[in-house]
């Protein structure tokens, strides 16, 4: 029996996996540790009626290479951790390039291949510090640009970034709102007497940044103040909506993405494509309680042959650490004895060349009204054809598969057409 698929395009579903009570686990030193800035974090999140649990292991001036091989290694593989923030030593993501290559991006690698190993589901989210109010004048004598509070800070930001993207983890900019507050608000004390740790203000924007990152709510409505002045407190609510907030996409990992489409049909099998980034598996569902997982190296044709009419929803979900999207598209089958539809019409209709490139020709005995639709079921080109050979202008059309339809009184035909 010949069948026909009607294509209908659903809405895509973008699945968070960000646990409702996180366990969050904080690895740093003491700016870290400096004003307990994991229960601020806590005190933030119940005052905005979201809980958390946490730990942490901060000793001061503690590098990632040292947190390799100390108690941090054996917390992260005890496992159930939701969130895990890395935070390095305060200078040492701002050295020479040579130097952080082999002494903080080896070490922060590691952390993070153990975080997968032992926590899947985990979101490893390193901890953007700032620049020393003065810049590090102990070691601008060897690489001048941290001379300066601005110098440093941008190399922080640099290094921090790049390790964020390449290592697959998010980024909590703290740096980038102190940054930001520095330029647009300097009356508000961020440092400690020492030009280095926080103030309660410094650690009260730090809280703020990461209940930002980790509940992905607005900051402006946090209330929990830890004694700072109000108005201060405001401000830098303020900046953390602006700097963190408002480009939550930038500051977290990538979701995977996922678009499928229908490359061809041949009478009960449909040939599907796909497009889908950062993803290290995808899932299909056929609808017909079939499905299959394959990985995004492998052909991007997979096809499927339905055994009985009706209707089906196609999922394609792409996966990477529990972080999944997923787009469908609704396939209905239909017997040709029940609609009517020949596929392989015998009144003298001949349609050419196919595949085509910037021309149909369509030659019928018959008046007809045409249509032809994406692979998505989106209408491209619509409208009326006379007895005797037309042509059609498809050179503003995209390559790919098309499926043209001609309706006269009496009949409607289905024909496969690929633009190349």
């Amino acid at each position: 029996m010949k069948s026909k698929l009607a294509l209908f395009v659903l809405m895509t579903l973008v699945l968070k996996g960000m646990a409702q009570e996180p366990n969050v686990l904080f690895i740093g030193n003491s700016y870290t540790e400096v004003n307990n800035l994991p229960q601020m974090v806590y005190n933030v999140a119940r005052s905005m009626g979201d809980s958390m649990t946490f730990a942490s292991n901060t000793p001061g001036g503690c590098t990632f290479m040292q947190h390799c091989s100390n108690h941090s290694m054996e917390m992260i593989r005890q496992g159930g951790w939701d969130v895990v923030v890395l935070q390095e030593q305060s200078q040492y993501p701002s050295f020479p390039q040579s130097q952080v290559e082999n002494e903080v991006f080896p070490y922060a690698e590691r952390l993070i291949d153990s975080i997968y190993a032992h926590n899947p589901c985990a979101e490893p989210m390193f901890y953007m510090t700032w620049g020393r109010k003065n810049g590090d004048a102990q070691n601008a004598q060897y690489f001048p640009v941290l001379g300066t509070y601005e110098g440093m800070d941008s190399m922080l930001c640099e290094r921090y970034t790049y390790m964020a993207n390449t290592f697959d983890a998010s980024l909590c900019p703290v740096g980038r709102v102190w940054r930001y507050l520095r330029t647009n608000h300097r009356e508000i004390e961020l440092y400690q007497s020492d030009g280095s740790h926080p103030s309660l203000a410094g650690t009260y924007a730090a809280a703020c940044t990461f209940y930002t990152l980790i509940f992905h709510r607005d900051p402006n409505q946090i209330i929990y103040n830890p004694g700072i002045d109000n108005e201060v407190a405001r401000t830098i609510r303020n900046a953390v909506h602006i700097v963190a907030y408002d480009n939550l996409t930038q500051w977290r990992r990538t979701e995977p993405t996922a678009n499928i489409g229908i490359l061809r049909i041949d009478n009960n099998t449909s040939w599907f494509t796909y497009e889908c980034t950062y993803a290290d598996s995808l899932i299909w569902q056929f609808g017909d309680g079939t499905d299959t997982t394959t990985s995004p190296a492998e052909s991007q044709d997979i096809h499927h042959t339905y055994a009985d009419t009706g209707h089906y929803i196609v999922t394609l979900t792409a996966q990477r650490h529990c972080m999944r999207t997923t787009d469908t598209i609704e396939i209905t089958i239909q017997s040709t004895a029940e609609v009517g539809i020949d596929l392989t019409p015998e009144n003298g209709t001949k349609i050419y060349p196919n595949p085509a490139h910037d021309y149909l020709t369509v030659s019928t005995p018959t008046s007809a009204n045409i249509t032809i639709a994406n692979s998505a079921g989106k209408i491209v080109l619509r409208g009326q054809i006379n007895p005797g050979e037309n042509l059609l202008q498809l050179n503003n059309l995209p390559g790919g598969a098309y499926t043209l339809i001609m309706s006269t009184h009496n009949s409607t035909h289905y024909h496969t057409l690929i633009i190349k």
